[in-house]
């Protein structure tokens, strides 16, 4: 069968090439991320109770919802974040393989079951579900230099201009502003004034609802079909007020002899912000911060850039004089670096075999083939990549890079066996690929058939780690199976068309060929003392078995002494400082600390920019008066010389001093879905009987038995 592509070498080359423009396809649509999605699919419900506790959101909220949701199809666990900003946060989670649309169904029809039993003002505000990916795409710092341009404009030119358009762009699952700083009218009441009017809130409230309204008036002249009318007009109403001047024109009370009480007699009306829940900046500046998600399928590269592009030309379009925007979090960052760092060991594996190769083989010619042949190999295992649904991710790549070292021997067993049969029988090369076609096919089929069936069991794991493997071996397993059909169809057309038979014939006294003289001699020496070596202790049982089992021992030891964990720790270019302060603290005392640690993050070696919130907990998108966060964006790997692990430790000695806050600081997660940072975490299932609380001794000892976790 493969004597064919002797006589046809045009249908070998060009059944190459074929593999090589598929698979060059293939790349250019393959999604690129760093780690292959092992998260479950996660339904998000987001409530809101403006005024509540976070115990009464729990009691009247979160109980009857989590009830009614328990034992949905596919459910796996839940969990529930209620704050006491009025604000809770349901999530749950599904087995691996489930259909997120369908999960959202089942959870949306769970929920409407005790809709009605829910406090009236959650029914009214709503309740947002959605299943949007849990991991952050971006964090988007909008801030002003402008000294007029506070936090209020800011966020609500952010809400106007960036938010929409963004939430537009293909791939994008959410994009919201942190904080609820948009404008409303704002009337501040005064007791002593309602008290001597007698005016209670209630009628403050009526008087609004009754006269600040959307009105619908109708027609005048509208046909009857009895009387034909002259002209028609529509009548129109002045419609909801949305100035201080006609709010403070309200009537709160009116009598009989004509005295009227007006809004602005009994409190002062403002157009402010909605909440004042949220203190943010950057550098020092006000700032508005946008977070954004993902949708699940989506190629986050191509989403990131699709957002950069567009907030590119907002800003040349939009963004009043001495407005900015940073990137202070994006994933495509530290994926584009660890991409090429990849690249570049693979490209760098590919020249070392070649000069191996080389070395060994002592012929350029004879090297040319492998080095032709590893690259069709290679690049065509991304047609199967694309078929089996993987992305290039850093295990896909690290499979290409180990592969190398094992596609290259086809072509290598090829070449020598045609080297062989030149030197013993003397014959063409034309006519040695043809002998030796026939002799090695079966041997390059068997152990083609012997190395992917170390790989395919692999690729029938479940679970997340069973993802990470299963990418890892079928790229393997393709790229092995390519190499041995390049080797029986365009290894062969090569080695008859390049190699010539110089077997019997004098070699010039060239550097390079006196230098791979001089490395045959030395290797072969190193080869001979080790066949003695060999003899020496072959027979030797006692020394045979106990090498074996002094290796075995080794390799006990080094497992058990050696730390253990799911994925490496790596410098990701950004680390999260969160700020814990005292139950109680106001929202004004948390900002003071969070633009405090800002400036000492500011003067530490390696930090380009640090962006501080107050309010707001970036990991668990907690809310509190007292919770807080410094994201803090380090410069480029090759600007610092400290690594991300480094300015940690320096923060924690600077932060250590603070007796009354806790600020600990981490590096992101590889794969937030699954923690949102590589400090330990640890969750408990509450029991009927518990307080809702953990004392501070159980906090700690909570957190020695996980300090020894990382994600």
């Amino acid at each position: 069968m493969f004597h064919k592509f002797i006589q046809r070498p045009v249908l070998a080359i060009v059944l190459s090439l074929v593999i090589v423009f598929m698979g060059v396809l293939a790349i250019k649509t393959l999604p690129i991320s760093q780690f292959p999605s092992i998260a479950p699919p996660m339904v998000v419900i987001n409530i809101a109770y403006p005024g509540a506790s976070a115990d009464v959101l729990v009691n009247s909220v979160l109980i009857p919802m989590e009830k009614a949701i328990n034992g949905a199809p596919g459910m796996k666990y839940m969990t529930s974040d209620a704050t006491s900003a009025g604000e809770a946060t349901v999530q749950i989670v599904f087995d691996l393989g489930t259909d997120p649309s369908q999960a959202v169904v089942n959870v949306k029809n769970r929920v409407e079951q005790v809709t009605s039993r829910l406090p009236p003002l959650v029914q009214r505000e709503g309740l947002v579900i959605s299943y949007t990916s849990p991991n952050m795409l971006m964090y988007v710092n909008v801030y002003s230099k402008d000294p007029k341009a506070d936090e209020k404009f800011l966020y609500n030119f952010a809400s106007v201009n960036l938010v929409p358009e963004v939430s537009r762009l293909k791939g994008v699952g959410a994009a919201r502003i942190l904080g609820s700083r948009q404008y409303a009218m704002r009337i501040w009441l005064k007791s002593d004034r309602m008290r001597a009017y007698n005016v209670a809130t209630d009628e403050v409230m009526e008087a609004l609802a009754e006269q600040s309204v959307i009105g619908s008036p109708g027609r005048i002249g509208q046909a009857t079909g009895k009387r034909s009318q002259s002209l028609e007009y529509v009548l129109t109403y002045e419609g909801r007020y949305n100035t201080p001047e006609q709010y403070e024109n309200i009537i709160v009370k009116a009598n009989p002899d004509g005295e009227v009480l007006h809004l602005k007699d009994i409190a002062d009306v403002e157009l402010g912000s909605e909440f004042y829940d949220i203190y943010c900046n950057m550098d020092g500046h006000p700032s508005a911060a946008i977070m954004l998600k993902q949708t699940y399928g989506s190629n986050a590269t191509e989403v990131i850039k699709e957002v950069k592009e567009k907030l590119e030309e907002i800003k040349k379009t939009s963004f009043p004089p001495g407005m900015e925007y940073e990137i202070s979090y994006d994933v495509s960052s530290f994926l584009d670096a660890s991409i090429e760092k990849v690249v570049h060991t693979l490209g760098e594996a590919f020249i070392l075999v070649a000069i191996v190769v080389f070395i060994f083989l002592g012929d350029w010619r004879s090297t040319l083939i492998p080095t032709l042949a590893v690259p069709v190999s290679l690049i065509g295992a991304f047609i199967f990549m694309q078929l089996f649904g993987l992305t290039i991710n850093l295990i896909t790549l690290f499979a290409l890079v180990l592969a190398i070292g094992i596609v290259v021997d086809d072509a290598i067993v090829v070449v020598e066996a045609v080297h062989a049969k030149m030197a013993e029988e003397h014959l063409s090369p034309y006519k040695a690929v043809k002998k030796v076609l026939g002799e090695i096919s079966g041997a390059i089929i068997a152990i083609t058939l012997l190395m992917t069936a170390v790989f395919i069991p692999v690729s029938f794991m479940t679970g997340p780690v069973g993802i990470f493997y299963r990418q890892f071996a079928i790229t393997m397993a393709t790229s092995i199976v390519i190499s041995a059909i390049v080797a029986l169809t365009l290894t062969p057309v090569l080695c008859a068309m390049i190699l010539k038979n110089t077997h019997g014939q004098p070699r010039k006294k060239t550097p390079i060929n006196r230098f791979i003289d001089g490395f045959n001699n030395q290797f072969e020496k190193v080869t001979g003392r080790y066949t003695k070596l060999l003899t020496l202790i072959a027979h030797r049982r006692v020394v045979t078995f106990g090498l074996l089992i002094a290796f075995c021992a080794g390799i006990w030891f080094t497992s058990e002494s050696l730390p253990s964990g799911f994925i490496p720790a790596e410098d990701q270019g950004m680390i999260y400082a969160i700020i814990q302060t005292p139950p109680g603290t106001t929202l004004e005392r948390t900002n003071d600390v969070a633009r405090e640690l800002q400036k000492l993050c500011k003067k530490v070696e390696g930090v380009q920019s640090v962006s501080s919130l107050a309010g707001y907990e970036v990991l668990t998108e907690g809310r509190g008066s007292n919770a807080g966060t410094c994201i803090i964006n380090l410069k480029d790997w090759s600007d610092r010389k400290h690594t991300a692990a480094q300015i940690i430790e320096e923060l924690q000695s600077v932060m250590k001093n603070r007796k009354t806050t806790s600020t600990p600081a981490a590096s992101p997660a590889h794969v937030t879905s699954l923690a949102p940072s590589q400090s330990p975490s640890h969750l408990a299932p509450r029991s009927k009987d518990d307080s809702r609380c953990v004392n501070p001794s159980s906090r700690r000892q909570i957190l020695a038995h996980t300090s020894a976790f990382a994600f």
